[in-house]
């Protein structure tokens, strides 16, 4: 069975709620995507155009929680300029794991700088913590710079979209190549796709060496969010 992961984009935590609400027991890993407009354009919950949402506040000094926490396990897409700066939040509001973008750093010392402080801060050399980590690579970005960070990584996250950011893109098929690339170079590697993901890529997508498959408007522009999981799972 393929692992399917639901992709949030939530315009609010009550959307986040009632996303969640229609897949309880279907799967136990969803993302969340969040985007600050500064990485990309659009904006989510919790980084409104009007600041930090309060709701989130509550969330991250432990008043309250993520919905349905219980229930899921949140794996975070970190579409945002400086992940380096709400990584805490994001922990602290119980994420499992978490994906930063390659493209998100102004060089590659600078990405292996993230990388090797995460591991030692919440990954499996903390002895607090062990959130998971993943990295994110766009279609123009080479597989190539994945080579001093593989070793820190939990998955690598390959785009499967030309523009990032919102739910709907076409699939762009040059990410078969590089998901067969990366398969063969590192068998053992999680490699999870993340955009235009449907029932008609998702078959090319797993021949090619995808491990997960990340969802989102196929999912939720069904007219049965939870029959499209159950396809999907059973490509």
């Amino acid at each position: 069975m393929t692992e399917v992961i639901p992709a949030i984009i939530p315009r609010s935590l009550s959307d986040l709620e009632d996303k969640l609400s229609h897949i309880v027991g279907l799967v136990k890993f969803v993302q969340v995507d969040v985007l600050d407009g500064t990485l990309v354009p659009e904006r989510s919950w919790p980084y409104l155009s009007t600041g930090v949402d309060p709701d989130f506040v509550r969330i991250i000094r432990e008043e309250d929680g993520l919905p349905f926490w219980e229930e899921f396990d949140f794996e975070v897409d970190l579409m945002v300029g400086r992940p380096r700066n709400v990584l805490d939040q994001w922990v602290t509001a119980g994420a499992v794991r978490v994906i930063a973008h390659y493209e998100s750093f102004s060089s590659p010392k600078e990405a292996l700088s993230f990388v090797e402080s995460f591991e030692s801060d919440f990954g499996n050399r903390s002895s607090l913590v062990n959130t998971e980590l993943g990295l994110a690579l766009n279609i123009e970005t080479s597989n190539e710079v994945l080579e001093p960070l593989i070793s820190h990584l939990d998955v690598v996250e390959f785009m499967g979209i030309g523009t990032i950011g919102r739910q709907g893109e076409p699939f762009d098929s040059r990410v078969l190549r590089k998901i067969a690339d990366l398969r063969a170079k590192f068998p053992d590697v999680i490699i999870s796709v993340d955009g235009g993901v449907n029932l008609e890529s998702a078959p090319r997508l797993v021949e090619a060496g995808a491990s997960r498959l990340v969802a989102g408007s196929v999912i939720w522009k069904s007219e049965n969010p939870q029959e499209t999981i159950i396809e999907l799972q059973n490509l």
